[in-house]
């Protein structure tokens, strides 16, 4: 099944759900780390339209993690701009983030005494869905990531691969018009890879954009619409 319902609008819905539609676009970033020659991005340039799902790939180090972290407003470049259906991510940070979901690398942002249900609950009042939609908001998204066997358990008692699921399911939860995932793959098996796979999807059927970041390319369950590479901070199509 799909996140998506009617009675849970995202938090800032897109102007138009025409496959063409810009989300989120970044123009000229830039950034090097102190110490470093080489910038981590430089002059990155890249456009998430409405429905498509992007793939950006590179070894490990090449600055993919930097790169969301700027699109998600975690990190101000030290040159150029994004842009969220228009927001700013410092002007309108609120905002900004509300319209967003963001999977990090690694292990991050879990409440390790939580329990699943407890935790996505929690997840749900910090996007502002309404009261009377959180629980079928939360009961969705457990069953969406298969999770709900798990939603009694504290989140610190579960595999590394169920830790993964309730991430995703926070990063998918509130229907955000953009998501960024860092990795995403990590951890799963094949049954969690394809209930990725089709959350992806459906984002993307309703009209989300969804950026995928991972060392390579993944098969089976995922389709991309336009793939990139990012090698010594500059990123270039690959298709």
């Amino acid at each position: 099944m799909s996140l998506h319902a009617e009675s849970a609008p995202r938090a800032t819905p897109p102007e138009a759900e025409a496959p063409d539609h810009v989300l989120l676009s970044a123009e000229g970033l830039f950034h090097r780390w102190p110490k470093q020659t080489t910038p981590v991005l430089d002059q990155v340039t890249l456009s998430l339209r409405a429905g498509e799902v992007t793939w950006v790939g590179g070894r490990n180090g090449v600055g993919k993690t930097t790169m969301l972290r700027v699109l998600a407003g975690i990190l101000i470049p030290q040159q150029g701009t994004v842009r969220l259906q228009g927001m700013d991510p410092e002007k309108d940070r609120g905002d900004y983030q509300r319209a967003l979901g963001f999977l990090s690398a690694g292990d991050r942002g879990l409440h390790a005494r939580m329990r699943v249900a407890q935790h996505l609950d929690y997840w749900a009042r910090l996007a502002y869905i309404p009261r009377q939609e959180r629980r079928p908001r939360v009961e969705m998204a457990l069953e969406a990531f298969a999770l709900s066997p798990m939603a009694g358990q504290r989140v610190d008692r579960l595999s590394q691969g169920w830790r993964q699921r309730v991430r995703l399911a926070m990063a998918f939860l509130h229907d955000p018009a953009v998501v960024l995932l860092d990795e995403p793959r990590n951890s799963l098996d094949d049954d969690g890879y394809a209930v990725l796979g089709d959350q992806v999807r459906a984002a993307a059927t309703r009209g989300a954009a969804v950026l995928w970041c991972s060392p390579r390319g993944e098969d089976r369950v995922i389709e991309f619409d336009q793939s990139f590479s990012l090698n010594d901070g500059v990123l270039e199509a690959t298709s």
